[in-house]
């Protein structure tokens, strides 16, 4: 046993998955740890035990959940899992994948005219920031959570991030969105010119004098008129950007939300929990626990390593036992496995006791389908 077990109270994930009060889990961590599947396999499980509507999105453009729940593919659209045991307690289960450059449309679409959206669709600007502008993913995955949690058609909303530090870049989106907008080059290209209460962008040629020539110099004339297009565009959304955002941003804080951290007992899986937690509670958010996976546990814990090997010795001594002393070997080097697993881990544990933890046995084969989710389910919320 781990020491996040022993030195943390124990986390009971069925009983987050049963609470009706926790419409949001979010599962953050690494990268390689299991994250995505552990997301599926929560999903899956609050669907089938616990009878809820449940939608599990991801971030992460890896194509593995779908794989796992038997769907060729998944999109920006909620696809029902057919297939899984429901019957009894009327639970549902459904699954997305977050196209950031269609939410980003989706909500152009939502909040403007057809004719402005369509002039906002050709801008060159936006073209690049809907599809390639670092950060975009993270604010469309606030606003697709918003819209999920909006629509009140899901008992639970379970949300596969990014690995930790593009996970923090979601919880940063708000923040960042609102220095975007009231950063003062912003607010001067938007200032209405005294004169004719036009906005600066549309004095982009000579009359713009002397501020015009250094930002063309410092980002060149055509970005700088697609950009005036785009804000011009954009203008009167921005405050509605803004306001989505945070409210995500508190829905995130609020007791309806549960962040599981999920890592492996690797230095760095458990360095990048042990950073995310701490972020976590720098932002009043609430996190509900962690779940370790692909711990190791002897089947025969009480015979030490060192046990093993003075016997494996002796049995070379004899003669005849090379099976025998083969196995004992083998014992030794996953008991001290175990054992530096649990160094690693308590690296956690001893920073944030008050955190509940659970460990996952590492598994035989990779996770592909329902079954093995349900298997993981299984261990995760093992009493």
């Amino acid at each position: 046993m781990v020491p996040s077990e022993d030195a943390a109270p124990r986390l009971d994930v069925d009983q987050i998955l049963a609470d009706p009060g926790v419409r949001i889990v979010v599962c953050c961590g690494a990268g390689g740890v299991g994250k995505t599947t552990t997301a599926a396999a929560l999903a899956l499980r609050a669907a089938e035990r616990h009878g809820r509507r449940t939608v599990v999105l991801t971030i992460d453009p890896a194509r593995r959940l779908a794989q796992s729940l038997g769907l060729s593919e998944l999109d920006n659209t909620p696809r029902q899992v057919k297939g899984i045991d429901v019957e009894a307690v009327g639970g549902e289960l459904h699954a997305m994948m977050l196209d950031m450059k269609r939410t980003f449309d989706d909500v152009v679409l939502q909040h403007t005219d057809p004719a402005k959206a369509a002039e906002i669709f050709a801008n060159p600007f936006y073209q690049a920031m809907s599809s390639t502008f670092a950060g975009t993913q993270e604010y469309m995955a606030m606003e697709k959570l918003g819209q999920l949690h909006a629509r009140g058609e899901w008992d639970l909303i379970v949300v596969d991030t990014p690995p930790s530090r593009s996970a923090l870049d979601f919880l940063d989106a708000p923040a960042r969105l609102s220095r975007f907008l009231d950063g003062r080059m912003l607010r001067l290209l938007l200032a209405p010119d005294r004169s004719g209460g036009r906005s600066m962008f549309s004095f982009v040629t000579a009359s713009f004098g002397m501020f015009s020539k250094v930002v063309q110099k410092v980002i060149g004339a055509q970005l700088l008129t697609d950009l005036s297009g785009f804000v011009a565009a954009l203008d009167s959304m921005f405050g509605g950007f803004r306001q989505r955002a945070e409210q995500t941003y508190r829905i995130l804080q609020a007791r309806e939300t549960a962040f599981l951290l999920v890592a492996a007992p690797e230095p760095d899986a458990v360095r990048e929990a042990a950073y995310f937690a701490g972020r976590l509670r720098e932002e009043n958010m609430p996190l509900a626990g962690l779940v370790l996976n692909r711990v190791h546990e002897p089947a025969a814990a009480g015979l030490d390593a060192a046990e093993s090997l003075a016997a494996a010795e002796r049995l070379d001594g004899l003669g005849d036992h090379e099976a025998v002393a083969e196995a004992l070997r083998a014992h030794a080097e996953l008991m001290q496995l175990a054992a530096r697993e649990q160094r690693v881990a308590a690296r956690f544990t001893e920073a944030f006791p008050a955190v509940p933890a659970v460990s996952v046995t590492a598994q035989p084969a990779d996770v592909h389908d329902v079954d093995g989710l349900r298997t993981i389910g299984a261990a995760i919320s093992r009493p």
